[in-house]
Order: C-alpha cells, then sequence, then structure tokens
C-alpha cells in the first residue's frame, strides 16, 4: 500500500542503491544510467514514494514558484490570462501561485508580502498598481516584477501592454467610418494607464475629425458601474448614436442596458464596440465588434522576459507594447438617422 511518508532513504535501501542515488534519478538533468534510474524508480512506486519537490526546490535556493496577482476573476479576460500564463510556465516546469486581490487600500502590500513568504522566484503582477515603496521591498528580497496589461508613470517596472492608444484610435476610425458623430464613451478605472492610454487615442482620432465626446460615463471595469453609466448616457432623447466602453466585459453590461432595460436597438438604435476580444465577445448573444489584443503574444513576452530575469540575473527595464487589431462584429453597424 502506497505510503505518503516513505522517505528517500527507505527507497535506497528497497532498491539497493545509496540516497545519493535516489536523488540524482529524481533531479532532472543529473547524470544517471537506465538500469539504475530504472531499479530507484521501480522501488519508489512498489513503497509508494513522491519527492518533496518544494523542499528539493528551497535546498537549491530557487521554489520554481512564480506568483501571479490579479484583481479579480469574474471578467473572463483575467481566467483567460491565468490559464496562458500557468501553462506556459508550467512548460518551463514552474508553477504559478495565484493571489486574488482584496478591495482594501493596503490590499497590494499584504499579498506581496504573502508572496515573498512563500519564496518565489518571480513576480507578476496583472492590471494592479504597485508603489515605489513595494518595488524596493521586493529588489531587497532579490524578487523580480513584470507587470501584465498596465505601465507604472515612475517607469520602474518592466512591462508588457497592448497598444491601447492605438486600439483607441482604430475605435474611433471603426465608429467614424460608419458615419457616427454623436458618440460616447464609458471609461474604466481612471488611474489605470490602460483606460488613459484607450480614452485618449479614442479622443485623439475623433478630435481629427473636430467632433469630441458627446457623453462620457464611467464603468471601472466593474459591471455594475458601467450598467449605471450606459443608463444615464442613453436613457435620454439625445442619446448618443454609438459608444466606445473601455473593455468587452463592461461592453456587455452596456447592450444588456440597451436591450433588455432600455429596448433599444443594437446595432440600430446604438452600435457598441469593446476592447480586449475576450472569448465571449463572438458569442452569438453579443457578436461585440471590438479591438483584439493579442493576448497570446502578450502572455509569451511577459513569460521570456521574467524568465530571463530569474535564470540570468538580469535586470529588465523594457516596456513592450503589443499591437492590437480591431474586429468588426454584428454590435456596430451604419449611422440612422432617427425618424421625425
Amino acid at each position: 500500500m502506497a505510503n505518503y511518508k516513505v522517505t528517500a532513504a527507505q527507497v535506497a535501501a528497497h532498491a539497493g542503491v545509496s540516497k545519493a542515488a535516489v536523488s540524482r534519478v529524481f533531479n532532472p538533468g543529473r547524470s544517471v544510467s537506465p538500469m539504475l534510474a530504472d531499479k530507484v524508480t521501480r522501488a519508489a512506486e512498489e513503497l509508494g514514494y513522491s519527492p518533496n519537490l518544494l523542499a528539493r526546490s528551497l535546498s537549491l535556493g530557487r521554489t520554481r514558484m512564480i506568483g501571479l496577482i490579479v484583481p479579480y476573476l469574474y471578467n473572463q479576460y483575467y481566467a483567460e490570462v491565468l490559464e496562458q500564463i500557468s501553462l506556459a510556465f508550467q512548460a518551463e516546469n514552474y508553477r504559478v501561485l495565484v493571489f486574488v486581490l482584496p478591495k482594501t487600500a493596503s490590499a497590494i502590500e499584504s499579498v506581496v508580502e504573502d508572496l515573498l513568504r512563500y519564496r518565489v522566484d518571480g513576480l507578476i503582477v496583472a492590471s494592479v498598481v504597485m508603489s515605489s515603496q513595494l518595488a524596493e521591498r521586493c529588489t531587497e528580497a532579490g524578487v523580480p516584477i513584470l507587470l501584465f496589461n498596465r505601465v507604472e508613470d515612475h517607469g520602474t517596472f518592466p512591462s508588457v501592454t497592448s497598444d491601447n492608444l492605438r486600439g483607441g484610435r482604430l475605435a474611433a476610425r471603426h465608429l467614424l467610418s460608419l458615419g457616427h458623430r454623436c458618440i460616447g464613451y464609458i471609461a474604466g478605472w481612471e488611474d489605470a494607464s490602460t483606460q488613459r492610454d484607450r480614452e485618449s487615442g479614442f479622443r485623439e482620432e475623433l478630435g481629427k475629425q473636430g467632433i469630441e465626446l458627446a457623453a462620457r460615463g464611467v464603468g471601472n471595469f466593474m459591471r455594475e458601474d458601467a450598467e449605471k453609466a450606459a443608463l444615464a448616457m442613453f436613457d435620454t432623447p439625445d442619446r448618443p448614436s454609438a459608444v466606445f466602453v473601455a473593455n468587452d466585459f463592461m461592453a456587455f453590461a452596456a447592450m444588456d442596458v440597451l436591450r433588455h432595460k432600455l429596448g433599444l436597438h443594437v446595432p440600430h438604435d446604438v452600435s457598441v464596440i469593446g476592447f480586449g476580444d475576450i472569448a465571449m465577445s463572438a458569442w452569438p448573444s453579443y457578436d461585440l465588434s471590438t479591438v483584439r489584443q493579442a493576448t497570446g503574444k502578450m502572455v509569451s513576452r511577459a513569460v521570456s522576459m521574467l524568465l530571463e530575469m530569474i535564470e540570468e540575473q538580469t535586470e529588465v527595464t523594457t516596456s513592450i507594447v503589443v499591437p492590437n487589431t480591431l474586429v468588426a462584429r454584428s454590435s456596430t453597424g451604419a449611422f440612422e438617422k432617427a425618424d421625425t
């Protein structure tokens, strides 16, 4: 019967080899003969032995664990990012330890301290703002940090983001090309770099045509706030004919308000475009026009950068911006003048 308390010394005795030989067999990259490996693995299977990977890693000064901080998981974007990051690191023989950020002012500080206690080899912070003091704390602990889907104004951390400025411009060009001139915008969290850049690019492109925003609401990247913003913007006779919403998650909320609370048709009454192109955006119930973030490329670059910092112990301050593209679906359509 398998016994989870079986030790390497017991495996060695059962196989008739030294404890060091057992250690070599279960340490990837160590040189062992096929005969020794077979003898030790058979003995381990018979006894039900599993090596303590964490203890082995600690003895080598590395845990092969990556900390990942996300703000929440109810937005499908972060679920997709979590899956892709986890699989990418697993392919490199690392494991990901996930912390979801509580909604308190000091949450990021306490979460980072917890992750440092777990002795993670590196840290990815997704869509969360970090202070320079925290950067110093992680530097003192020898833990490299990479920002994902955010940049910091003080430029302390390396980062990987989508081209949010260009994405805002793409959204504006799309609506303008359809004849819309009375256009609204539902913003995300005001302090987020992604929000600021998307809105800046959007306003810049509208401004080239001499157009200003007809209406602006704030959704804070939250469904309830986005619903309130959409209701305030469109429950009025002089409503915009189109709206750019700062991410797809909020765009779904806006579409639900337009169709189910206000009885409006998307896109005949109002065209809606989002940002992100998460999987739900292509579902027939939304079929959302959006700006596609190349999430796979963002993850690949982020994983490569962090591994370089960990394994080569190099200091990286690069900010990588990944191009995005427009995806036009049925939630946007040509401007139709209202009947009078």
